[in-house]
């Protein structure tokens, strides 16, 4: 198999507004379409003062926790862990599937690209890394999408 698309459950998410600021949870904030990672967390950049920290599975257990540091750290924190599913698309013909329904250039977006797009006419945040593409997607299209991206990936599955 060459496309390998899994779901991530349970993925906390913070949406944060900022005022002032160089960090979140030690992790340096992301120029625009961009995104850093460290400490177990993902801090996405989805506005001039509004940033989407996505922690990874391990510290999601521990999101009231995550919320008070942040809450001391900014201005507004909202948990949005509820709107968006996490699925991680990877394989050699990742990039191939995305481009059936994705028009961003895929091709000269370097990892650490963070882009709110529309993949298959449907709402998305693509992250770019190294081993793949996480995409969220609004809770309510995520069937949807899963079965969009199973049928696009049809041809390059052996």
């Amino acid at each position: 198999m060459t496309v390998d698309a899994v779901e991530e459950p349970f993925r906390t998410q913070f949406t944060v507004r900022l005022r002032a600021g160089d960090t979140l949870l030690g992790v340096a904030l992301p120029g625009p379409c961009t995104f850093t990672s460290g400490n177990g967390v993902d801090v996405l950049w989805m506005g001039p003062d509004e940033y989407l920290v996505l922690a990874q599975p391990e510290l999601s257990r521990e999101s009231s926790d995550l919320e008070a540091e942040l809450s001391r750290e900014s201005s507004a924190v909202v948990d949005v862990s509820a709107q968006r599913n996490v699925v991680r698309l990877s394989g050699e013909h990742a990039r191939d599937v995305l481009a059936h329904g994705c028009s961003i250039d895929l091709e000269v977006s370097p990892p650490g690209t963070c882009v709110q797009t529309l993949c298959a006419r449907t709402g998305i945040v693509l992250m770019v890394r190294d081993e793949g593409f996480t995409i969220l997607v609004r809770q309510s299209f995520s069937d949807y999408l899963t079965a969009w991206l199973a049928d696009a990936s049809l041809e390059y599955v052996s």
